[in-house]
């Protein structure tokens, strides 16, 4: 693999300069070392100005000014091309929905230990998506709790008998006045996959029209 350019963004120094030295022994450059999302941003803008890049940022939750919940959706829109790897000691309901909901790549734990975060890092930049297992295990009981909520509200719809069962969480969302992003972002699918489940829907419901098929469902 080419040389990997890495952000790294932490309020805690001793952290910034203990991941620079496993970095770089592993053949990695350090693109900037930044103390929030603010300082994160520039640094990139710097990066791109400058014409070095970057390719991953590793982007801690709770820090002091800009965190970084806030700063994920904003690489993301701003420089779309880099990749995000959240490493926390945090993994609550609201900061992995959130972290993941704003397009985190990976989300590892803080004391995952060096050959874990170099492997996760190597992973994203492969394409693939890294889940720390508590983490794991913490996104499946949040996705069971809203797909048992979704099937509550599903009952009250009024859908094809030919409907599927993911097709019926679009509808309950879409009764809700959920945008398709929003969908997206509520059952862990790409915004693409969302207008696929719609036109489906419209094909079997013979509604064309969003707003129409909105009522029809809620009567």
């Amino acid at each position: 693999m080419d040389n990997i350019n890495v952000l790294l963004v932490d309020d805690e120094p001793l952290l910034l300069d203990s991941l620079e030295i496993i970095l770089t022994i592993n053949n990695m450059t350090i693109a900037g070392k930044a103390h929030d999302g603010n300082e994160a941003l520039e640094i990139l803008k710097g990066c791109e100005v400058a014409g070095n890049g970057c390719d991953i940022a590793l982007v801690d939750l709770n820090m002091k000014g800009m965190g970084g919940i806030e700063l994920i959706p904003h690489i993301k829109a701003e420089f779309p091309g880099v990749k995000i790897l959240v490493l926390t000691t945090f993994y609550d309901d609201k900061n992995i929905t959130a972290a993941i909901s704003g397009g985190a790549d990976g989300y590892l734990l803080k004391d995952s230990g060096a050959n874990a975060i170099l492997g996760a890092v190597e992973q994203i930049m492969n394409g693939q998506n890294v889940i720390d297992n508590k983490v794991m295990q913490r996104l499946a009981a949040i996705m069971a709790k809203n797909s048992e909520n979704v099937a509550k509200e599903e009952e009250m719809l009024n859908l094809p008998a030919d409907i599927t069962e993911r097709e019926s969480e679009v509808c309950t969302l879409l009764a809700k006045g959920y945008t398709n992003r929003q969908i997206a972002d509520a059952l862990y699918i790409s915004e693409g996959t969302v207008k696929n489940y719609i036109s489906s829907i419209y094909d079997k419901t013979g509604i064309h029209d969003r707003a129409k098929l909105i009522v029809a469902i809620r009567e």
